[in-house]
Protein backbone atom coordinates (compact mmCIF):
# COMPACT_ATOMS: atom_id res chain seq x y z
CA UNK A 1 0.00 0.00 0.00
CA UNK A 2 1.48 3.41 -0.92
CA UNK A 3 2.30 5.74 1.92
CA UNK A 4 -0.01 8.74 2.36
CA UNK A 5 1.35 11.86 0.69
CA UNK A 6 1.23 15.50 1.71
CA UNK A 7 -2.15 16.01 0.06
CA UNK A 8 -3.75 13.40 2.37
CA UNK A 9 -1.81 14.16 5.55
CA UNK A 10 -3.98 16.49 7.68
CA UNK A 11 -0.95 18.30 9.13
CA UNK A 12 0.46 19.05 5.66
CA UNK A 13 -2.56 19.18 3.34
CA UNK A 14 -3.01 22.96 3.57
CA UNK A 15 0.74 23.57 3.04
CA UNK A 16 0.76 21.38 -0.07
CA UNK A 17 -2.28 23.10 -1.57
CA UNK A 18 -0.76 26.54 -0.94
CA UNK A 19 2.59 25.56 -2.44
CA UNK A 20 1.02 24.07 -5.55
CA UNK A 21 -1.21 27.14 -6.01
CA UNK A 22 1.73 29.53 -5.63
CA UNK A 23 3.85 27.53 -8.09
CA UNK A 24 1.01 27.38 -10.61
CA UNK A 25 0.63 31.18 -10.29
CA UNK A 26 4.34 31.59 -11.07
CA UNK A 27 3.96 29.40 -14.17
CA UNK A 28 0.86 31.34 -15.25
CA UNK A 29 2.72 34.63 -14.78
CA UNK A 30 5.56 33.25 -16.93
CA UNK A 31 3.02 32.25 -19.62
CA UNK A 32 1.63 35.82 -19.66
CA UNK A 33 5.10 37.36 -19.92
CA UNK A 34 5.90 34.97 -22.79
CA UNK A 35 2.81 36.09 -24.70
CA UNK A 36 4.05 39.68 -24.59
CA UNK A 37 7.51 38.80 -25.97
CA UNK A 38 7.59 39.57 -29.66
CA UNK A 39 8.22 36.99 -32.34
CA UNK A 40 8.37 37.55 -36.09
CA UNK A 41 4.56 37.46 -36.32
CA UNK A 42 2.05 40.07 -35.26
CA UNK A 43 0.09 39.12 -32.14
CA UNK A 44 -2.61 41.05 -30.28
CA UNK A 45 -0.71 40.23 -27.06
CA UNK A 46 2.20 42.40 -28.21
CA UNK A 47 0.18 45.42 -27.09
CA UNK A 48 -0.89 43.93 -23.71
CA UNK A 49 1.57 46.15 -21.85
CA UNK A 50 0.27 49.37 -23.45
CA UNK A 51 -1.74 51.62 -21.15
CA UNK A 52 -3.56 54.67 -22.42
CA UNK A 53 -4.37 57.84 -20.48
CA UNK A 54 -8.12 57.84 -20.99
CA UNK A 55 -10.01 60.70 -19.31
CA UNK A 56 -7.49 60.88 -16.50
CA UNK A 57 -7.08 57.16 -15.77
CA UNK A 58 -4.50 54.74 -17.12
CA UNK A 59 -6.48 52.08 -19.00
CA UNK A 60 -5.16 48.90 -20.64
CA UNK A 61 -5.39 49.34 -24.41
CA UNK A 62 -7.56 46.23 -24.87
CA UNK A 63 -10.25 47.79 -22.63
CA UNK A 64 -10.73 50.89 -24.77
CA UNK A 65 -10.18 49.43 -28.24
CA UNK A 66 -10.48 46.27 -30.28
CA UNK A 67 -7.08 44.85 -31.16
CA UNK A 68 -6.71 42.49 -34.14
CA UNK A 69 -3.85 40.88 -36.02
CA UNK A 70 -5.38 40.47 -39.51
CA UNK A 71 -2.01 39.70 -41.15
CA UNK A 72 1.31 38.24 -40.05
CA UNK A 73 2.95 41.69 -40.11
CA UNK A 74 0.08 43.97 -39.05
CA UNK A 75 -1.91 44.79 -35.92
CA UNK A 76 -4.99 46.99 -36.13
CA UNK A 77 -6.44 48.97 -33.23
CA UNK A 78 -10.05 50.16 -33.46
CA UNK A 79 -10.95 52.46 -30.52
CA UNK A 80 -14.47 52.24 -29.08
CA UNK A 81 -14.33 56.04 -28.77
CA UNK A 82 -12.94 57.58 -32.03
CA UNK A 83 -11.83 60.72 -30.16
CA UNK A 84 -9.14 58.66 -28.41
CA UNK A 85 -7.28 57.75 -31.63
CA UNK A 86 -4.45 60.24 -31.11
CA UNK A 87 -3.96 59.30 -27.45
CA UNK A 88 -3.83 55.59 -28.30
CA UNK A 89 -1.37 56.19 -31.14
CA UNK A 90 0.89 58.17 -28.78
CA UNK A 91 0.66 55.45 -26.09
CA UNK A 92 1.71 52.72 -28.54
CA UNK A 93 4.57 54.85 -29.87
CA UNK A 94 5.87 55.63 -26.36
CA UNK A 95 5.50 52.04 -25.07
CA UNK A 96 9.06 51.24 -26.22
CA UNK A 97 8.00 48.25 -28.31
CA UNK A 98 9.83 49.38 -31.44
CA UNK A 99 6.52 49.85 -33.25
CA UNK A 100 5.46 52.79 -35.39
CA UNK A 101 1.64 53.15 -35.40
CA UNK A 102 -0.18 55.02 -38.19
CA UNK A 103 -3.54 56.68 -37.64
CA UNK A 104 -5.88 57.00 -40.64
CA UNK A 105 -8.64 58.85 -38.77
CA UNK A 106 -10.72 55.72 -38.04
CA UNK A 107 -8.22 52.99 -37.31
CA UNK A 108 -4.65 52.69 -36.10
CA UNK A 109 -2.47 50.38 -38.17
CA UNK A 110 0.62 49.05 -36.47
CA UNK A 111 3.02 47.43 -38.95
CA UNK A 112 5.17 44.81 -37.28
CA UNK A 113 8.63 45.02 -38.84
CA UNK A 114 10.49 41.76 -39.31
CA UNK A 115 12.99 41.16 -36.53
CA UNK A 116 16.68 41.71 -37.16
CA UNK A 117 19.12 38.98 -36.12
CA UNK A 118 20.41 41.20 -33.30
CA UNK A 119 16.88 41.97 -32.05
CA UNK A 120 16.07 38.23 -32.06
CA UNK A 121 19.17 37.52 -29.95
CA UNK A 122 18.20 40.29 -27.51
CA UNK A 123 14.72 38.82 -27.20
CA UNK A 124 16.08 35.33 -26.54
CA UNK A 125 18.34 36.83 -23.88
CA UNK A 126 15.32 38.57 -22.34
CA UNK A 127 13.37 35.30 -22.52
CA UNK A 128 16.14 33.48 -20.64
CA UNK A 129 16.19 36.17 -17.95
CA UNK A 130 12.39 35.97 -17.52
CA UNK A 131 12.63 32.17 -17.32
CA UNK A 132 15.41 32.32 -14.71
CA UNK A 133 13.44 34.84 -12.60
CA UNK A 134 10.43 32.50 -12.60
CA UNK A 135 12.59 29.42 -11.88
CA UNK A 136 13.97 31.28 -8.88
CA UNK A 137 10.44 32.17 -7.76
CA UNK A 138 9.41 28.49 -7.87
CA UNK A 139 12.57 27.48 -5.97
CA UNK A 140 11.82 30.10 -3.31
CA UNK A 141 8.33 28.63 -2.92
CA UNK A 142 9.95 25.19 -2.50
CA UNK A 143 12.24 26.62 0.20
CA UNK A 144 9.23 28.08 2.04
CA UNK A 145 7.53 24.68 1.86
CA UNK A 146 10.58 22.87 3.20
CA UNK A 147 10.76 25.28 6.14
CA UNK A 148 7.08 24.69 6.92
CA UNK A 149 7.67 20.93 6.87
CA UNK A 150 10.65 21.31 9.22
CA UNK A 151 8.50 23.34 11.60
CA UNK A 152 5.65 20.80 11.40
CA UNK A 153 8.12 18.02 12.33
CA UNK A 154 9.52 20.13 15.18
CA UNK A 155 5.97 20.63 16.48
CA UNK A 156 5.66 16.80 16.37
CA UNK A 157 2.65 16.90 14.02
CA UNK A 158 4.35 14.56 11.51
CA UNK A 159 6.91 11.72 11.63
CA UNK A 160 10.39 11.79 10.11
CA UNK A 161 9.11 9.47 7.36
CA UNK A 162 6.37 12.02 6.58
CA UNK A 163 9.04 14.71 6.49
CA UNK A 164 11.21 12.78 4.00
CA UNK A 165 8.24 11.94 1.76
CA UNK A 166 7.07 15.56 1.86
CA UNK A 167 10.49 16.87 0.80
CA UNK A 168 10.41 14.41 -2.12
CA UNK A 169 6.89 15.49 -3.10
CA UNK A 170 7.79 19.18 -3.01
CA UNK A 171 10.91 18.49 -5.07
CA UNK A 172 8.85 16.60 -7.66
CA UNK A 173 6.28 19.42 -7.78
CA UNK A 174 9.11 21.96 -8.19
CA UNK A 175 10.73 19.93 -11.00
CA UNK A 176 7.39 19.52 -12.80
CA UNK A 177 6.54 23.24 -12.68
CA UNK A 178 10.06 24.28 -13.77
CA UNK A 179 9.93 21.76 -16.63
CA UNK A 180 6.59 23.25 -17.79
CA UNK A 181 8.20 26.70 -17.94
CA UNK A 182 11.34 25.41 -19.67
CA UNK A 183 9.23 23.67 -22.33
CA UNK A 184 7.22 26.86 -22.93
CA UNK A 185 10.49 28.83 -23.06
CA UNK A 186 12.01 26.45 -25.65
CA UNK A 187 8.91 26.70 -27.85
CA UNK A 188 8.95 30.52 -27.60
CA UNK A 189 12.68 30.66 -28.37
CA UNK A 190 12.12 28.53 -31.48
CA UNK A 191 9.30 30.92 -32.50
CA UNK A 192 11.55 33.99 -32.00
CA UNK A 193 14.44 32.53 -34.00
CA UNK A 194 12.25 31.21 -36.80
CA UNK A 195 12.54 33.45 -39.82
CA UNK A 196 9.30 33.67 -41.77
Amino acid sequence: MPQPGMATNPALKETFVQLRTRMEKAVEDFRKELAAIRTGRASVHMLDSVTVDYYGSAMPLNQIAQVHAPEAQLITVQPFDPSSLGTIEKAIRSADLGLNPMNDGKLIRVPVPPLTEERRRDMVKHLHKVLEDHRTAVRNIRRDGNELIKKTLKDKKITEDDERRSYDEIQKLTDDEIKKMEDMGKAKEKEILEIK
